[in-house]
């Protein structure tokens, strides 16, 4: 599992070497984030797809997470109980593993890791691909548990903006945050403050792993997004 080093939190991460030696646990799930059509490509043997990996409720115009419930039976259905290792990965520099990540930890499930690199490295490395479509583990139980600290609501943001020892970060595409693309939201442009630094300018564009933790900390600080400071990303 050597990845991560030099990052605060390594044990968030797992490298393809470790997934490749744990395919057959019992108590690992491996998932992939990607589309269908990726996912009938090619992908990590024993994987299973995921079949929204947004995990946005279609009752709230998806919008929301999905609510405690319907989370639960989304991880049941892909096998994940309460005491499973998950596995994340996709083939867009980790865009969809990271919400699957977040998606996890928010309803209580912190047995969760990103495969550093995703598909791409998987296959650089040349590890086996398998093109079987796979069924989540059947009998899983999940119990959703929100953890509503890793949540920030608009009001909680609007104070934010004002603080000396908070940063917003905006993560959208540079036309999103100038306003010149509203995608299809009611008003363009970007919460005043914030910091801009698109997200995927901290991964490798060849390998998709996350680019070296010096590296980060650096364009990070430069955006004045430092660790003594509350930070709020969007």
């Amino acid at each position: 599992m050597s990845t991560g080093e030099g990052f605060a939190r390594p044990e968030l991460l797992v490298d393809a070497a470790w997934v490749a030696e744990h395919l057959d646990d019992p108590n690992v799930v491996v998932l992939d984030g990607d589309v269908e059509a990726g996912y009938l490509r090619g992908h990590i043997p024993g994987a299973v797809m995921v079949p929204d990996n947004y995990a946005k409720d279609p009752d709230t115009g998806r919008v929301h997470i999905l609510a405690p419930e319907k989370f639960a039976a989304f991880c049941q259905n892909l096998g994940i109980g309460d005491d499973t290792l998950v596995i994340t990965y996709d083939n867009n520099q980790s865009l969809y593993s990271g919400r699957l990540w977040w998606c996890l930890n928010y309803y209580g499930h912190t047995n969760v890791k990103v495969l550093d690199g995703g598909w791409r490295t998987w296959v650089n490395e040349a590890r086996p691909v398998s093109f079987d479509r796979v069924a989540g583990k059947p009998g899983a139980t999940f119990t959703p548990k929100t953890d509503e600290s890793i949540m920030v609501k608009v009001d909680e943001l609007k104070k934010a903006c004002s603080l000396s020892d908070t940063v917003v970060w905006d993560v959208r595409s540079e036309a999103e945050y100038t306003g010149a693309n509203d995608r299809g939201n009611k008003r363009a442009g970007h919460i005043p403050g914030a910091a801009y630094l698109e997200w995927f300018n901290v991964m490798e564009r060849d390998s998709h792993k996350f680019k070296p933790a010096a590296e980060i900390r650096q364009m990070l600080n430069d955006k004045g997004i430092t660790p003594d400071k509350a930070v709020f990303a969007y």
